[in-house]
């Protein structure tokens, strides 16, 4: 069992992912998941046990003395029954029934409704793309608004706005943010939902938001305000973090052109969507964020956790263990993955997992058919990565073809 360290012994989460390895974990990840208890680390300015072995994270997502309602633990955080509730902080029954109300917006079944629309969404930025002629930066052509305007379909937000939104949930998953500027940005997200809600009420519409409001919010069984702040995690959620993997999945795939070659030559939708799977493992982009709090004592891993303490899941670590992957600095999309941690674990799984799945399927085999001469425009070590940010990302992609 690992002991207390000082803080300016302990290391910094998001840590930095060696120059040369980009798209893979820190190598200290290993060290932390082969060696006894839990490592502690600085995330947000406090200390965190860092969970790093598969089956360690799997079980603390699902233990019930480790609460995601992180907030009330907060000695900066004072209760106020008028505040909105934020559901991925709430625990179980209540994180339950919010999430209900959403949740058959997010089926299988409704993700592949969607796949037409995606479809023609991908060809048209696509057809820009190509029209404008190389080189072109993928992530602001065609990995950004590609995602953004679906969810701006499925939640009912008018698509000129989705500058604004992405440019305030941008700031607010930075973490080298200052909190003011995190307040400021999340503050201006949730009164613009505010308003939304306000026009929805007026006008309703076949979206997401439209239904809450008329299924729920009229019924009393939903606040406007937890409505509004529904919409916000979700319009946040639903852009950044498939953007995020389109570009980088899309280079990891021009890393392993074998893999590429392969989304190009199939008709077959369970080799395309192992490809998604694996690719899910290999990047792992929320490198940071999914913390808990311990309500009572407990032991994780041989660490001791004191009540009050918080941990944190180093799901890219969990996704490197050789416990559930053989050989995981590899990227082989014959080995299935489907037990990966990249749209987390329990309960709190990833709301969106299947609507990701979709447009990451649709995108890159899209890239491969349309694009087979797709290479980068510069030199990979020119790339500059989003570190700094909970949601690891690049922050261009330059590529010709």
């Amino acid at each position: 069992m690992t002991h207390p360290t000082p803080i300016a012994a302990l290391p910094i989460i998001p840590a930095p992912r060696a120059a040369g390895c980009p798209l893979a974990p820190p190598a200290e990840f290993a060290v932390w998941r082969e060696s006894d208890g839990l490592q502690q680390a600085l995330w947000q300015g406090k200390k965190v046990w860092m969970i790093s072995r598969y089956a360690d994270i799997r079980d603390a997502l699902v233990d019930p003395r480790l609460s995601a309602n992180t907030m009330a633990y907060s000695v900066e955080t004072t209760a106020d029954q008028s505040s909105p509730s934020i559901f991925p902080r709430l625990d179980d029954p209540e994180h339950n029934r919010l999430r209900r109300m959403m949740a058959r917006d997010f089926t299988f079944r409704r993700a592949e409704t969607m796949r037409p629309q995606i479809q023609e969404l991908v060809d048209r930025f696509l057809d820009d793309m190509i029209a404008a002629g190389p080189p072109a930066d993928l992530v602001r052509s065609f990995a950004l608004p590609v995602p953004s305007l679906v969810i701006c379909l499925l939640l009912g937000v008018p698509y000129q706005d989705h500058d604004f939104f992405q440019r305030a949930s941008s700031t607010s998953l930075d973490s080298s943010a200052t909190e003011q500027q995190k307040a400021e940005s999340s503050l201006a997200l949730f009164t613009y939902m505010t308003e939304l809600v306000a026009r929805k009420e007026r006008e309703p519409g076949d979206d997401m938001m439209s239904r809450l409001i008329t299924d729920y919010v009229a019924t009393g069984q939903l606040s406007r305000e937890t409505a509004a702040m529904n919409g916000v995690i979700m319009l946040a959620a639903g852009h950044e973090t498939t953007a995020n993997m389109i570009s980088l999945g899309t280079l990891a795939l021009l890393d392993h052109p074998d893999e590429f070659d392969r989304l190009r030559n199939t008709d077959d939708p369970t080799v395309v969507a192992a490809v998604v799977e694996e690719l899910m493992r290999y990047l792992t982009i929320v490198h940071s964020l999914i913390d808990r709090v311990a309500t009572e004592d407990l032991t994780i891993g041989g660490q001791l956790i004191r009540a009050g303490e918080t941990v944190l899941m180093n799901l890219p670590a969990g996704n490197y263990d050789g416990a559930f992957v053989e050989r995981p600095e590899l990227f082989d999309s014959t080995r299935g993955t489907r037990g990966h941690l990249g749209f987390g674990f329990g309960v709190h799984q990833c709301l969106g997992a299947n609507l990701a799945r979709v447009e990451m399927q649709v995108t890159l085999t899209t890239l491969a058919r349309r694009l087979p001469g797709l290479r980068l425009a510069v030199p990979a070590q020119q790339l500059s990565f989003l570190n700094n940010k909970e949601i690891y990302g690049v922050t261009e992609l330059p590529v010709t073809w």
